[in-house]
């Protein structure tokens, strides 16, 4: 019999923190250590999350970012079936992440571990890069927006040198922003939001 998975959640209340916004909302690290405060983190069944609003699961959301023949390029992909969130499956998108479970956590800083076990989990990373916190993503307009919280990190590499270690991340590489900024329709809606507001 399997375990079912357990995720990191805060309670709703807890969104205020940030502000009432919906979309995107520029990084602030005040607010980031308010809500990683571990009096109001906890891990609960996936399923009994999934469709209750009143958590918000943590997602981690890594930008790859490159130059590529002098111009600024992203790494993208094609969510496969396999990838955990059903309702993203054939959407494409900009940022690597999911959601951090209980196993995840090691140590004293269960977002940071979580995060970069789902980083190493999906991707190879080939290069030496540089990271910033650059955002906040929550949009109340879907079923599954409405129960994520994502925080974004932007992931400057020195060379476009990463490839997918999964295989439900499909027809992957780097292309130029402004490439993929006139496929905006094509992608999810946390990585519109990301090509909008970052790029």
């Amino acid at each position: 019999m399997t375990t079912e998975e357990h995720v990191l959640v805060i309670p709703e209340s807890r969104l205020a923190l940030l502000g009432t916004f919906s979309g995107f909302r520029p990084f602030c690290s005040d607010a980031l250590e308010s809500l990683l405060n571990p009096d109001y983190m906890e891990f609960r069944p996936r399923s009994t999350v999934e469709d209750d609003p009143t958590f918000k699961q943590l997602i981690p959301y890594a930008i790859l970012q490159a130059d590529t023949g002098g111009q600024s390029s992203l790494f993208h992909y094609t969510r496969g079936s396999g990838q955990g969130e059903k309702r993203l499956h054939a959407k494409r998108s900009v940022g690597i992440g999911g959601h951090i479970s209980r196993e995840d956590a090691q140590g004293d800083d269960l977002y940071r571990s979580g995060m970069q076990r789902e980083l190493s989990e999906e991707m190879i990373l080939e290069s030496d890069y540089s990271e910033e916190l650059v955002g906040f993503i929550y949009d109340d307009t879907s079923p599954v927006g409405r129960v994520h919280l994502g925080v974004v990190h932007l992931l400057k590499l020195n060379q476009p040198a990463a490839r997918a270690r999964e295989d439900d991340l499909v027809d992957s590489g780097f292309a130029p922003v402004e490439q993929l900024k006139q496929q905006l329709d094509s992608f999810e809606t946390w990585s519109q939001l990301c090509l909008s507001h970052l790029f």
